[in-house]
């Protein structure tokens, strides 16, 4: 997948009241069906967006690192549809959401920034919903390193990008383990 760089949506935002939020790692910022009222974004760590399955394991939907708006689709509803849970330590910076709707209707500039943004959330969930598409342990970890300028993971995001392809740490290893022989 080719990056296309947009300008930050962070200094349109600096004109807006914010309150800094601290979350230690594996607690959450908000919960599924918590009304929306903020919208956050990440300027330390990262949270992920997470959808618990009924056999208890976690899809993340979204890995937002410093410089990302999480759950940007909230800003369109009432309710939260999914968890947000830090993945280590993280700060934020929560936009009352009024304020954001406000300057998305006074500033077209920021207004185009903000549809660029999400046109590349768009393109990353459906990569994401492509790999998850895959059979195969191999397959989808052929299609993540494709997507990802064809950089192997690093051996700390292992975990990681198990849970972010669906598929199980351990069976992840044992792929990678045959690709090293």
């Amino acid at each position: 997948m080719i990056a296309i760089m947009w300008p930050s949506i962070e200094p349109y935002l600096q004109g807006l009241r914010a309150r800094p939020r601290h979350v230690e790692n594996g607690r959450p910022l908000f919960r599924r069906g918590d009304p929306v009222t903020d919208v956050h974004y990440v300027v330390t760590g990262a949270v992920h967006l997470v959808r618990f399955q009924t056999d208890g394991s976690a899809l993340i939907l979204q890995r937002a690192g410093p410089g990302s708006i999480l759950a940007e689709a909230s800003l369109y509803f009432d309710t939260y549809h999914c968890d947000a849970v830090a993945s280590g330590d993280a700060d934020t910076r929560a936009y009352a959401k009024s304020s954001v709707r406000k300057l998305l209707l006074r500033s077209p500039e920021f207004s185009d920034i903000w549809a660029n943004y999400l046109a590349q959330e768009l393109q990353r969930t459906r990569l994401r919903a492509e790999i998850l598409a895959l059979r195969t342990v191999s397959e989808r970890l052929d299609a993540w390193i494709a997507g990802n300028g064809g950089n192997f993971p690093h051996k700390g995001e292992w975990k990681l990008l198990a849970s972010q392809i669906g598929v199980s740490a351990e069976a992840l290893y044992r792929e990678i383990a045959k690709r090293r022989d």
